[in-house]
C-alpha cells in the first residue's frame, strides 16, 4: 500500500514530493484548500468585471496595456501562443513532480484559477497522467512554455503522453494563473537535491573505506579538531568518519594525504547548502507567487515570479558540491599509488604489466571537466526581452538543469573510488574490522566482481553507482 501526502498548500516537502513523484506515494487534496481557489477564483473575476487585470482581461508582457477581446478564446489563445513546444521532453518523474508542485502553489490561495481546474489537475495527479512537457522556454521568472503545454494537455488540445487525464475547460481567468509559476524549475531543483544529498552521504562512506584501505590516521577527526572551528555540520561529518572507521588497525602515517585528511572540512560546506537549499524548495512548494497575486482584499501586480533566491541557492550547492567530487578523484588518485597502498600500482593483480584500474582516472577526469565546464553561476547572468520591459532574470531553471546533470555524472565519478577502496580491501583484507566500514565493503563486495584479471571496467562502474543510496543510508539511520 503506498503511503499518502495530503497537499493543502502549506505543508508540502522535498521528501513527499519525491516520493509522489517516483510512485513511492499518492496525493489527497484538502478540501478547505479547493474552498480557499474557489473563493479567491471569485475575487479575481470580481476584479475583472471592475477594471484591468494583468492576463485577465488585458495581453501580457509588452502587450500588458492592450485589452483582450472579450470573445470567449483569450485564455486558449494565450496558451498556444506561450507553448513553445521545443527541446528535451521531461522524463515522467520529473513531469509528475512539476504537476505535484503546481497543483500545491495553486491549493496555497493566490492564483485565482478556477476549481474546475484544480481538480483536473488533481485528477491527472491521483491518476498519475503524465503529459509531454518540453524543456526549453524559462529563465527563471516562470516555466511559460512547459506550463501552457500542461495547461493545453489540460484543455485537451494535446494528448496526455502516458495514462488516461482529464480534460476541463480553460477560460480566460485560467489561462495565466496556470502559467505564472516556476513548477517545473522547483521540481527539477527538488529531485536534484534529493540525489545530491544521498550522493553526499555515499561519499563519505566511500571515502572512509578509502580510509580504511590507505590505513589512514583517524586524529583528523577527532571532536576536539572540530570544535576548535565549528563551522556548520564539520563536526557533524566528522563523528560519521569517526563511527565509520573506529576499531580499524593502526595508522602508517603521522599524518595523512589531503583526501583523507579534509574530508570534513570539504563535504560539510556542501551538506550545508544542501539544507539551505531545502528550507528555500520548501517554501517554493507551498508559495503563492502568481502575477497577479489573489487575496482576500484583492488583486496584487508584482514581481514574485522572480526566483533570485533559489538560483543562489543552486549556484551554492554546486560550488559546493564539486569539491566533494573532486576530492572523491584525489583519493582515487591515492589509491592508484603503491607508496601509499603497499599493493602493486593500480591494484593491478595479473602478470606484469597489467594496468588494473589505471583507466578509472581516465573516467574520473573526463566527469570532473565535464561537469566544471558548466559551473558558471546563473546569478550572474542578464537580458532583454519582450521590448525592454523585461530587462532582469533570475536563471534559477537553467541553476537546476545544471544540478541535476551533475548528479547524473556524480555516481559513476565515486563508483570509480568505491571500485578501487573494494579492491584493495580484497587484496588486503586484513585491514578490515568489524563495524559499519565492513558493512558497507559487503555490501559493495556482493554485487562487484571479484576478478581483478585486467577486463572492461563498465558494468562494475554501473553496478557501484546503483549502490551509492544503500550506502547513504549506513549514515542516515537515527
Amino acid at each position: 500500500m503506498r503511503a499518502k501526502v495530503r497537499l493543502d498548500g502549506q505543508s508540502l516537502t522535498v521528501e513527499d514530493l519525491v516520493a509522489v513523484a517516483s510512485g513511492r506515494a499518492e496525493v489527497s487534496v484538502d478540501p478547505a484548500a479547493l474552498r480557499l481557489v474557489e473563493r479567491r477564483h471569485a475575487v479575481l473575476q470580481e476584479a475583472r468585471a471592475a477594471g484591468a487585470v494583468y492576463g485577465a482581461n488585458t495581453g501580457v508582457g509588452a502587450n500588458r496595456h492592450e485589452q483582450t477581446a472579450d470573445d470567449g478564446g483569450h485564455g486558449l489563445r494565450l496558451l498556444r501562443s506561450h507553448c513553445a513546444a521545443v527541446g528535451p521532453v521531461e522524463d515522467d518523474e520529473t513531469a509528475r513532480a512539476a504537476m505535484t508542485t503546481r497543483l500545491n502553489q495553486i491549493l496555497a490561495g493566490g492564483s485565482g484559477i478556477s476549481r474546475r481546474v484544480a481538480e483536473a489537475l488533481a485528477e491527472a495527479v491521483y491518476a498519475g497522467a503524465v503529459p509531454t512537457l518540453h524543456s526549453w522556454g524559462a529563465i527563471g521568472t516562470g516555466d511559460l512554455a512547459a506550463l501552457a503545454e500542461l495547461g493545453l494537455t489540460l484543455s485537451g488540445e494535446r494528448p496526455w503522453r502516458s495514462g488516461l487525464g482529464p480534460v476541463t475547460t480553460i477560460d480566460a481567468t485560467d489561462a495565466l494563473p496556470m502559467i505564472s509559476s516556476s513548477a517545473l524549475t522547483v521540481a527539477t531543483a527538488a529531485l536534484a537535491l534529493d540525489r545530491v544529498n544521498a550522493q553526499l552521504r555515499a561519499s563519505i562512506v566511500v571515502g572512509a573505506l578509502t580510509f580504511v584501505a590507505l590505513r589512514g590516521n583517524p586524529e583528523a577527526y577527532d571532536a576536539a579538531v572540530h570544535l576548535a572551528r565549528a563551522h556548520p555540520c564539520q563536526a557533524e561529518v566528522a563523528a560519521m568518519l569517526r563511527a565509520l572507521v573506529a576499531g580499524s588497525g593502526a595508522p602508517v602515517r603521522i599524518q595523512d594525504p589531503f583526501g583523507l585528511r579534509v574530508m570534513p572540512q570539504v563535504t560539510a560546506p556542501a551538506l550545508d547548502a544542501v539544507r539551505d537549499l531545502r528550507n528555500v524548495l520548501a517554501e517554493e512548494l507551498n508559495a503563492a507567487v502568481e502575477n497577479p497575486l489573489v487575496t482576500v482584499s484583492g488583486v496584487h501586480h508584482h514581481g514574485q515570479f522572480h526566483t533570485a533566491t533559489l538560483a543562489s541557492h543552486l549556484d551554492a550547492v554546486r560550488n559546493a558540491f564539486l569539491p566533494v567530487l573532486s576530492l572523491s578523484s584525489a583519493r582515487l588518485g591515492l589509491l592508484m599509488r603503491p607508496d601509499l597502498t603497499g599493493l602493486r600500482a593500480f591494484l593491478a593483480d595479473g602478470p606484469t604489466g597489467s594496468s588494473g584500474l589505471m583507466i578509472s582516472e581516465y573516467v574520473v577526469q573526463d566527469l570532473i571537466t565535464e561537469i566544471r565546464v558548466g559551473m558558471q553561476a546563473v546569478a550572474a547572468g542578464t537580458l532583454t526581452i519582450s521590448l525592454g520591459l523585461e530587462e532582469h532574470a533570475s536563471f534559477a531553471t537553467q541553476g537546476a538543469r545544471s544540478l541535476r546533470r551533475m548528479t547524473e555524472l556524480a555516481p559513476t565519478l565515486l563508483a570509480a573510488e568505491l571500485i578501487a577502496a573494494v579492491r584493495a580491501l580484497r587484496m588486503a583484507p586484513g585491514r578490515l574490522v568489524d563495524g559499519p566500514a565492513r558493512e558497507a565493503f559487503e555490501l559493495a563486495a556482493k554485487v562487484l566482481d571479484p576478478d581483478m584479471e585486467d577486463r572492461p571496467l563498465g558494468t562494475d562502474l554501473e553496478r557501484a553507482a546503483a549502490l551509492l543510496p544503500d550506502l547513504a543510508a549506513l549514515v542516515q539511520r537515527p
